[in-house]
């Protein structure tokens, strides 16, 4: 996995983690779904990325 890689999925994550809190503090249940949907994606392609890494050694 590639640097740039880690980092936007690390910024998709919390991202992801700042909309589902503002959406718990705001009761947007919209916004709060949208921020677990991101966390969820940068978990996906992480793993993704691990399964890759592990193949290449």
């Amino acid at each position: 996995m590639g640097i740039d890689d880690k980092i936007k999925n690390a910024v998709e994550d919390l991202t992801g983690k700042a909309k589902e809190a503002a959406g718990r503090s705001t009761d947007d249940k919209s916004l709060e779904a949208e921020g677990k949907r991101d966390q969820s994606s940068a978990d996906l392609k992480r793993a993704g990325e691990n399964v890759k890494d592990a193949f290449k050694h």
